[in-house]
């Protein structure tokens, strides 16, 4: 099995190690005996420790002073046991190599081999101080494989009496660790209390050295540290056991290797018990949907072990390893994938609906919550080998567009491979533009949103390609801690953009898989968190930057907005080109801002400077195409109405032709008839009340 698998086989009671490695095994050399003798000779009868049922055979007063107390490090032995000071310099060698190629391959198995070569099994509290020592100065990843190695080599290599030792040592020596570690206080203190979580070390550890130490040195505080900082802590297993990364530090492609590993190696030995050993070791439970999708796989391609594989994940759920949920996901992703699979395989289809009736029969499978295996009638499956041409192109078109910025050209290579009814096409596209914009930078996110304005897809397409990342967020995550607060700005991106609308939000959830509705309900209840916040249309569309295709630059500020916005009217109503003027206002990137374009348009009019009806044909040409919504246009005409005292003084009669512009708007159909000025409101009221007088 892959030595990244291998976990504390003491914990599962379903486990055999496949290991097959006791320390009793591995006898110590001729020559140690004496030293061993002299060891035993200060040893007590194994011990129980208060509250536990666990025997440990452990000292219970070794005096650190004593001198008769051989501690085998080279502390002025007699003649008697100098011979086992070389003995002691060479493993102390070969220790420190077996640790550094460790650190270097993550090698489970070659340090078990390792040390059953080495022997001197006496020793071997020294190899648990080295190992741990070399890690405190290294990186979290390090320290992770170090706490890791331990909990698979205790009881089945390292004698629970050599750990004990090892920490004894190590905790003895925090003042001079101290001096190269400046941390070494807390790091060390980590390491005793996962050693305690581990169940490699027996809480009264604490207590006990506590008693054997000054008051002042550093061993204490790393003993009062484990206790009062991490082992008196709410939910301390798990913030312990997390405090380096754990399994977090793998990727998607780790995990799918361990999985792919463990299954083969089932296939080979038949033993269960081992390969819910590893199952449970990868600690990744939310992933289990890729043990489930591999087996099968696996099943299709290799006839002769399709009972054994189909009776490892029928006890995986009967024993409650693997939920149903996730075996749904995996046979749904299987279905998903059945046109691929069917090159590979030409009776895939078949071969797998006959897995679903296994499994439907046997009571570990909900058939009903499955998509049907056979085609839409209405809406026919794309043909694989076309399907994987475009995800090749869709990529290549996305990369390049991260470089260039050029959304017209995105637009063109889409026109020449999409037609109208290439409605999953268009949401395959949306999901990878995402996909790759939530691995990279502010700037590729603030693209990505950008072109999904521009492209004007349907919104039917949009929800699908979020209920597809909702879907994969589990995966996802793996890659990006993050995906679900992404995913979540996205969609409120997509909102105030409006290529979706509010109602939307809860049509993704329906849409997504009852797999990943979790998370889709916290996407979908963050996204509306960020939409009601104050100011939340500016604030969501400068997440990441603002300034549209510009997006080099950190972003546009509203006062650089509106002088592009200036500059773009001056230059359509001096040149003309209604079209050049549309894609600069798309091009701004902001949306919300587009009431800016309106009242700037409003007051030229007002102002009556020069080509005014080239103003209201860009107004109507924005309008007709929804780059400009009523909501804005209606925002717009608000803000010259609010600001026409200060237009007055330049322009008299600056109300009676903001008037005018008001009934010209109605009749374009730009304003609800319902908008009125509040010039015409205060008549309105002045008159009712001097009716009433």
């Amino acid at each position: 099995m892959e030595h990244q698998d291998l976990t504390d086989s003491r914990k599962d009671p379903l486990c055999i190690s496949q290991l097959k490695i006791s320390s009793s095994s591995l006898d110590p050399l001729p020559q140690a005996n004496m030293a061993e003798d002299l060891t035993k000779s200060r040893r007590h009868s194994p011990i129980k420790v208060e509250g536990s049922e666990e025997t440990w055979g452990v000292e219970d007063d070794d005096d650190l002073t004593d001198p008769i107390f051989d501690t085998i490090e080279g502390n002025g032995h007699s003649d008697p046991t100098s011979c086992f000071d070389a003995d002691l310099s060479e493993y102390k060698k070969k220790a420190t190599v077996i640790v550094e190629e460790y650190f270097g391959t993550n090698d489970v198995v070659s340090v078990v081999n390792e040390l059953k070569e080495l022997g001197m099994a006496e020793y071997r509290y020294y190899f648990v101080k080295k190992l741990v020592s070399m890690a405190m100065d290294r990186h979290d990843k390090e320290k992770e494989m170090a706490a890791f190695l331990l909990s698979t080599l205790y009881a089945d290599v390292i004698d629970p009496p050599e750990v004990y030792r090892g920490f004894n040592k190590l905790v003895a020596s925090a003042d001079d660790l101290s001096v190269d570690i400046p941390d070494a206080v807390d790091v060390l203190a980590v390491f005793v209390a996962r050693a305690i979580v581990d169940d490699i070390l027996p809480p009264a550890f604490l207590k006990k050295q506590m008693k054997l130490l000054p008051d002042n040195s550093k061993g204490v505080e790393v003993l009062r540290k484990a206790e009062k900082s991490y082992l008196a802590t709410p939910l301390h297993a798990e913030v312990v056991e997390k405090r380096w990364g754990g399994t977090d530090n793998w990727t998607a492609e780790d995990v799918k290797a361990r999985i792919n590993d463990l299954l083969k190696e089932y296939v080979m030995s038949g033993d269960k018990k081992e390969a819910f050993r590893c199952i449970k070791g990868l600690k990744v439970p939310f992933f289990h949907h890729e043990i489930v999708k591999r087996a099968l796989i696996m099943a299709m391609e290799r006839r002769k072990a399709q009972v054994r594989l189909l009776d490892l994940l029928k006890e995986t759920i009967e024993v409650g390893l693997i939920n149903s949920t996730q075996v749904t996901k995996g046979f749904s992703r299987i279905i998903d994938s059945i046109e691929d699979l069917s090159l590979d395989i030409p009776d895939a289809r078949r071969i797998l609906q006959s897995f679903i009736s296994k499994a439907a029969s046997e009571g570990w499978l909900c058939a009903s919550s499955l998509k049907s295996l056979s085609a839409d009638a209405g809406e026919k499956l794309l043909e694989n080998s076309s399907a994987n041409v475009f995800k090749d192109k869709a990529k290549s078109i996305i990369r390049e567009y991260f470089l260039s910025g050029d959304t017209l050209e995105v637009v063109h290579c889409l026109d020449t491979e999409l037609n109208a009814s290439s409605s999953q096409l268009r949401a395959i596209f949306v999901k990878y533009l995402i996909t790759l914009a939530m691995d990279r930078k502010k700037r590729e996110k603030e693209m990505a949103c950008v072109l999904v304005s521009t492209l004007g897809f349907p919104p039917k397409d949009v929800r699908n390609a979020f209920s597809m990342l909702i879907e994969s967020a589990d995966d996802t995550a793996l890659d990006n801690p993050v995906v679900v607060e992404d995913l979540a700005m996205f969609l409120a991106r997509a909102v105030v953009d409006e290529v979706l609308a509010p109602r939307d939000l809860e049509e993704v959830l329906n849409q997504t898989p009852e797999a990943g509705s979790s998370v889709g309900e916290k996407v979908i209840q963050m996204a509306k968190t960020l939409l009601k916040a104050r100011l939340s249309g500016e604030r969501i569309l400068r997440c990441w930057g603002g300034g549209g295709i510009e997006t080099n630059s950190p972003g546009s500020t509203v006062k650089e907005v509106k002088e592009k916005i200036q500059i773009l009217l001056e230059e359509y109503v001096s040149g003309g080109d209604l079209r050049e003027a549309s894609r600069c206002v798309k091009e701004l990137g902001m949306p919300f801002f587009h009431h800016e374009v309106v009242k700037k348009s409003v007051v030229r009019i007002i102002e009556e400077k020069e080509n005014e009806e080239r103003l209201w044909k860009l107004l109507k040409v924005c309008f007709d195409s929804g780059l400009v919504t009523i909501y804005q246009m209606t925002k717009g005409f608000k803000r010259v109405d609010e600001s026409l005292e200060d237009l007055s003084l330049d322009v008299p009669d600056a109300a009676k032709k903001f008037s005018s512009c008001v009934e010209r708007g109605k009749l374009e159909g730009f304003l609800d008839e319902s908008f009125a000025s509040e010039d015409s409101q205060s008549k309105k009221q002045n008159g009712s009340s001097s009716s009433s007088g």
